[in-house]
């Protein structure tokens, strides 16, 4: 479909480079960019017949929305055995497209898929950018890097080869096989578990990449275009990717001052996506979360936000993602969650906190210069929110306040209904219990008094 002409008027412009508001400021998007501001703007528009005007008189005009943190092509999945082992790359491919529509109604007009099932997200990818599929702009990865101690699936990661998002790599000249496989097969980055759980050692995550292997992947990635990411939820996991070469780091836990220092020297990114565990630690009781758990998410957040906020004084690029995929951050409902805890949690204002999910989450599409800011020339690419997200930042959150999105020069329909799915019998395991049925927990103490007394 071809760009429409469009001139919005009325409304107040976040132009995303962190520049203030515009207040009643006219925008000009002509054959799929942003061409002009104001009563040029509007001049230009009156010669033209095939412009249509949008008025957004008490709204807020700003680039659409970049989560640099996704996983659309795993369906939204309970646990990692429902992801692994309970559906065809076929039926995933096709869930997958069912979901993309979901994000832009979110207001999220690109997005960054590090990893996935198969080789589904460069596929999507091409599917969206061919008009074949409606959903955001993508920049994919492939199958993360594990090495054999794998990563947070544990035991479930076999030894060789490929698990559903995973594939196992034992020494670097398997690592440069497979990325310069995945490469071939069309990614736009390479995504490295450099942290995982070891089954047979309690607490968290720990680093299962030597330094030399990182350097090895960013190398050899590098010398072909592409860039890194890494999975690194320790300070040393974070330390050692900064120091070996990764463009952009996600979580950054635990992050200390050596780890900052390193991050900063080499001038890498970070995408903390707070979001999935706020959601565990706000709402993980509604949904059967372990209890135990729930502080120890708060308490990641808390302490690594801290860091955070000492990175973003320092200048270091922090990007907005959610990690969308899973059951406890579903498509299409907790994408722009990510600017409320940077607000919340790491102290930027929500003015910053835009900027991270606009222009900084160009660097993830790798169109910086590009996407996500309006400014003349760049990609037309905008929403129009009911309200002002600088008093409330939480309104961006709300999809009843979307009033218009804007991908690629085109209105998105945002009143039809996307038809709700059904889950399949196959795609996940009934258990018969979610623990055991001691004669304890099922007895009242009233029966087992009665009982001891038989």
């Amino acid at each position: 479909m071809k760009p429409e002409n469009l001139l919005i008027t009325g409304g107040t412009v976040i132009d995303g480079t962190g520049a203030g508001p515009r207040a009643d400021t006219a925008v000009l998007l002509r054959d799929g960019v942003v061409e002009q501001f104001g009563a040029p703007a509007v001049q230009a528009a009156a010669t033209d017949l095939s412009v249509h005007e949008i008025d957004a008189t008490g709204k807020t005009v700003m680039p659409g929305m970049i989560d640099a943190h996704t996983h659309l092509t795993f369906g939204e999945p309970t646990g990692n055995d429902e992801l692994f082992f309970h559906r065809t790359e076929a039926y995933s491919s096709m869930l997958s497209a069912y979901n993309a529509k979901k994000v832009l109604r979110a207001g999220v007009t690109s997005v960054f898929d590090a990893d996935c099932l198969w080789n589904i997200a460069v596929e999507l990818r091409d599917a969206i950018e061919n008009g074949i599929v409606e959903g955001p702009r993508m920049r994919a990865g492939g199958q993360a890097l594990m090495t054999s101690l794998g990563g947070t699936a544990g035991r479930l990661i076999r030894d060789e080869g490929t698990t559903a998002y995973a594939t196992v790599v034992h020494d670097q000249d398997m690592m440069v096989k497979e990325i310069r496989r995945q490469i071939k097969y069309g990614v736009d980055w390479i995504k490295v578990m450099v942290t995982g759980l070891i089954p047979s050692m309690k607490g968290p995550e720990v680093k299962v990449w030597s330094f030399e292997e990182m350097r090895r992947v960013c190398d050899t990635a590098h010398e072909l275009n592409t860039k890194v990411v890494g999975h690194c939820r320790n300070a040393l996991s974070t330390r050692d990717a900064a120091r070996a070469g990764f463009d952009l780091i996600y979580h950054s836990s635990y992050m200390d001052d050596e780890a900052l220092e390193a991050v900063v020297e080499s001038g890498a990114s970070l995408c903390p996506t707070f979001t999935l565990l706020g959601n565990l630690a706000d709402y993980g009781a509604k949904i059967g979360s372990a209890p135990e758990l729930l502080e120890v998410f708060r308490a990641e957040i808390e302490v690594t936000a801290a860091m955070l906020s000492k990175a973003h004084a320092a200048g270091v690029k922090i990007l907005t993602g959610s990690e969308t995929g899973f059951a406890v951050t579903p498509v299409g409902e907790w994408h722009a969650r990510e600017l409320e805890m940077l607000v919340d949690y790491v102290g930027m204002s929500p003015l910053e906190a835009i900027t991270c999910a606009t222009a900084n989450g160009a660097f993830a599409m790798r169109a910086e210069g590009i996407l996500g800011t309006l400014e003349a020339g760049r990609q037309a690419d905008v929403i129009v929110i009911d309200g002002n997200p600088l008093d409330d930042i939480r309104i961006l959150q709300d999809k009843s306040r979307i009033s218009e999105v804007i991908s690629r020069g085109r209105r998105i329909d945002l009143l039809t209904p996307i038809p709700e799915r059904t889950v399949s019998s196959t795609e996940q395991v009934r258990f018969l219990a979610a623990c055991p049925l001691t004669r304890s927990l099922a007895l009242t103490e009233d029966d087992l008094e009665r009982l001891s007394r038989v």
